[in-house]
Parts: structure tokens; C-alpha cells; sequence
């Protein structure tokens, strides 16, 4: 427990062999696939079970990240993906649904473009009564000029536009390659000069790079893959899922590079979503007494102490 802030317990799974490391993050894996696969049972409920606007939902609250998840998902959940779905042929319409619903669009000055896409949001928002969310809603500070969300709806509306069957499209997908092929979408032409609106800058094609999309191979299509084989109960779209995992590199955050400071224990995604359960799930609430490894290394001490006292 005295260790547990900086996850002492690494040192015990970089001296065990691979074989028994394997063991342990196939349970870790698996707990935190169904964690997120209860996660998606109770958007796809809210969804009466429409799995389409439930990938939706969940490829918005993904993009929005750890800052804004709750907005991206408020804002699908106020336009929805039928309403997307009326207006595909139009990349115009679609990003002017989703900007315009944002309510970022009354944080900046204006220019031709924009004001057209917020009076095609009156016509829009009337025509398919939808209320605009209150910018406040958003966080906006602190965060990469290539991760604004104005930006990351433009992205979104060139994915929507341009791939029709997209929930199939996703489940389809083998590979990290796959998946980057699917996403690496760029966003509507105004904003290759644009960060912000109505703000001109230098050209530049801003498209979602290798690091995001395979963040969006682990949160979203691996977890979509899980959650409809589990509903389809099938062993092949389920393995795809797995395997997808072992194809991506493991994540590179604060919490992965403090475990493979004791050694080399994660290599890929599957390796760091099992060790982010753990700290997230174990660690943080010091529960040495379920976890997995800790059981483990008391076991380990009790055979020692009982050795010695022989």
C-alpha cells in the first residue's frame, strides 16, 4: 500500500516470467473491456438500442478526450446521428449542425464563412429542433491548437460525409494501419487556414496524426468491436478485438511510463490498458488485498514466512 502512488508493484511483474505477466493482464485486460463494455450498454440503452447512434456517441466522447468528453457527448446526444445521416450529402449542413449546436461559434468574431454557417444553423436547428449547448460547457484553456474542438468537428464532419456505413467500416477493422486509414481524415477546406474562427493563418492541412487515431483503435473501435461481439455473441469479431490490441503500440502517458520504469512491461496496448486498470482500479483506491499482483506477492511472502519458520 506505502507504494502504491508510484506502482512499487512494477518491480514484481518485470522478474516474473512472460508467461505468468500474461496471466495477469488477461485478467486485467478482460476487467477493463467489461468495465467499458457496461459503459456502452447504458449509451446504447439510452439509445434504444441503435447501435449506430451508439457509435456515435461513443466516436465523439472519445475525440473529446479526457477534457472534453462530457460536452462531445451532450453534443451527439443533440444532434443525433439521424439527423446526420439526412444530411451526409452535405458536409456544408453537417458541420454547421455540429458547430453551430456546439455554441463555440458565439466566442469569436465572424467572417463570410462563418456567418454562413451560423444562419444555416437557424434553418438547420429549426428544422430539426435541436438547442444550441451554452459555450461555458466547454474546456478551452490549456489545450494543442490542433485539439480545439471546433477543429475536431470539422475532422468528424469529413468522417460522417465521406463514410457511409461507418459502424461497419469499424468493426471491420484488423490493424492500426486500419484504423489510421479510417480516421486520418482532414478537416473541411476553411480551416486550412484557420485554427480559430474567422482568424486567418499560415496553411497548413490539419488532419488527425498516428497518436490519435490509435488512441481511438483502443477507446473506441476495440471497445465497439468487444461490446457487439458480446451482444452478437461472436467469437470472431471478439478475437479481432484482441488481436487489434496486441497489433497497437501501448499508449504513452505518465501512468505507463512510471510502470515501465521498472522494466520493459508494456509493450503493447493490450499490456497498457491491463496496467491502467490496475492503477486505476487497485492502486489508486489501495485495494492491495484483490488485487491480482498483490495477491500474488503475499502469497509469495507467506511461503517465505512459512519456510523460515521450519
Amino acid at each position: 500500500k506505502s507504494g502504491a502512488s508510484y506502482y512499487a508493484c512494477g518491480a514484481y511483474l518485470a522478474k516474473i516470467d512472460g508467461l505468468h505477466r500474461l496471466e495477469i493482464y488477461n485478467t486485467l485486460g478482460f476487467e477493463r473491456l467489461e468495465r467499458k463494455n457496461n459503459d456502452i450498454k447504458a449509451f446504447l440503452e439510452q439509445s434504444n438500442s441503435n447501435w449506430a447512434q451508439t457509435f456515435y456517441l461513443m466516436l465523439l466522447r472519445t475525440l473529446g478526450g479526457m477534457d472534453n468528453k462530457e460536452p462531445f457527448t451532450c453534443l451527439a446526444q443533440r444532434v443525433p446521428y439521424a439527423v446526420i445521416l439526412r444530411e451526409r450529402l452535405s458536409p456544408h449542413n453537417i458541420e454547421a449542425l455540429l458547430i453551430g449546436a456546439s455554441g463555440l461559434l458565439d466566442l469569436y468574431p465572424h467572417d463570410e464563412y462563418i456567418l454562413n454557417l451560423k444562419r444555416d444553423f437557424v434553418y438547420l436547428s429549426t428544422k430539426y429542433s435541436i438547442e444550441p449547448m451554452e459555450a461555458s460547457q466547454w474546456r478551452l484553456t490549456k489545450i494543442y491548437p490542433n485539439n480545439h474542438p471546433i477543429l475536431r468537428l470539422s475532422q468528424i464532419t469529413t468522417l460522417l460525409a465521406s463514410t457511409p456505413h461507418i459502424m461497419d467500416r469499424i468493426l471491420e477493422c484488423r490493424t492500426g494501419d486500419d484504423v489510421h486509414s479510417l480516421f486520418c481524415v482532414k478537416t473541411q477546406p476553411y480551416w486550412l487556414t484557420h485554427y480559430l474562427p474567422a482568424k486567418p493563418s499560415q496553411s497548413v492541412a490539419k488532419s488527425m496524426g498516428r497518436m490519435k487515431t490509435e488512441l481511438l483503435a483502443i477507446n473506441l473501435v476495440v471497445q465497439m468491436q468487444f461490446a457487439y461481439s458480446a451482444y452478437t455473441n461472436s467469437e470472431i469479431l471478439r478475437q479481432r478485438a484482441l488481436s487489434l490490441l496486441e497489433n497497437i503500440p501501448a499508449e504513452k502517458n505518465s501512468i505507463i511510463t512510471q510502470w515501465n520504469s521498472y522494466g520493459k512491461i508494456a509493450s503493447t496496448a493490450y499490456d497498457s490498458q491491463a496496467l491502467l486498470q490496475l492503477a486505476f482500479e487497485y492502486c489508486r483506491h489501495h485495494r492491495c488485498a484483490e488485487c491480482p499482483v498483490a495477491r500474488r506477492i503475499i502469497k509469495l511472502w507467506e511461503q517465505k514466512q512459512n519456510s523460515a519458520s521450519e
